[in-house]
């Protein structure tokens, strides 16, 4: 059994088609075909039923999916490990980012690490802090940006704060409190809000600060895009609380300081348990240039 065959399994797997696969691992459709069935031979068993229009995995393709993949990921570890020790990176470098990153110049600072170590191939995925965080605990993701309540800490991660800001009203340009310089949470008691889904490290900032002040507020609109929640603001159907680099110059939205509003800590986090070297090459640039220093709002 070779690396490569199980590379061609796995791109088959993702694309339910033998032509895309062969494109994706940049190889000839025969080629990949006659790996994957010598493959087949070997163990004895089909692992994709196929037919001229479609493909799926076998219940032995599914059974063997998991293991091989692992065990790329540890030739590719392995690779990269033994690379490092002459002083170059390779691998791979995966960032999670939730929807509100403030604090890093996201492009910027991937544009600039493939530029320093072009070997490294970078992917980014999006996500709940906690769904990063827990990311980052099963080695699926190596560096993330999380946002969370002041009084909460990033768990089970490695972790340093690199932005606070309290977060600001954003109401329609004709709504009544607009042309106030400063509300407290007791002004908007009464409003509609547009805001992330319960449950998320997203929302509970503004949460924990409602309920701190004993005010009941009313959740109308639950959305996980900013740019949907600024845009129902802009219809007059709800009011926010945003960070306030998300909001557009549009005449049709403004912000208000929120004098005792919900303060949101944005922090890098990433795993101490044996990081790669693309992964450490990666924290050393960005935590040393500034790119991520600690900054308030």
């Amino acid at each position: 059994m070779e690396l490569q065959q199980l590379r061609y399994v796995l791109a088959v797997a993702e694309t339910r088609n033998f032509t895309r696969a062969a494109e994706q691992c940049f190889v000839v459709q025969s080629a990949l075909s006659h790996q994957v069935k010598a493959l087949e031979q070997e163990l004895g068993t089909a692992l994709f039923a196929r037919t001229s229009r479609r493909v799926e995995l076998t219940a032995a393709g599914a059974a063997f999916l998991p293991a091989a993949r692992t065990s790329l990921e540890a030739a590719d570890r392995a690779a990269a490990d033994a690379a490092a020790t002459i002083g170059q990176v390779r691998g791979t470098l995966t960032m999670g980012l939730i929807p509100t990153v403030t604090a890093v110049d996201v492009p910027g600072a991937l544009g600039a690490f493939h530029r320093a170590y072009p070997a490294v191939r970078i992917s980014v995925r999006s996500g709940s802090s906690d769904e990063l965080m827990t990311a980052i605990h099963r080695g699926e993701v190596d560096v993330a940006v999380l946002g969370l309540p002041e009084s909460t800490r990033p768990a089970g991660v490695e972790s340093r704060e690199v932005a606070r800001e309290r977060l600001v009203a954003v109401l329609a340009g004709g709504h009544r409190l607009a042309r106030r310089r400063r509300l407290h949470l007791t002004d908007l008691a009464k409003e509609t809000f547009a805001d992330f889904p319960a449950g998320t490290p997203g929302r509970a900032q503004s949460d924990l600060a409602f309920d701190a002040a004993g005010i009941l507020r009313d959740v109308t609109f639950e959305a996980t895009s900013t740019d949907l929640i600024i845009a129902l603001v802009q219809q007059g159907l709800a009011v926010a609380l945003l960070p306030a680099a998300f909001v557009p110059s549009d005449p049709r939205v403004v912000t208000v300081t929120v004098a005792d509003g919900p303060t949101r800590v944005e922090y890098l986090a990433w795993s101490s348990f044996n990081p790669s070297p693309a992964t450490t090459a990666f924290l050393d640039r960005l935590l040393t240039s500034g790119a991520a220093g600690p900054r308030e709002a």
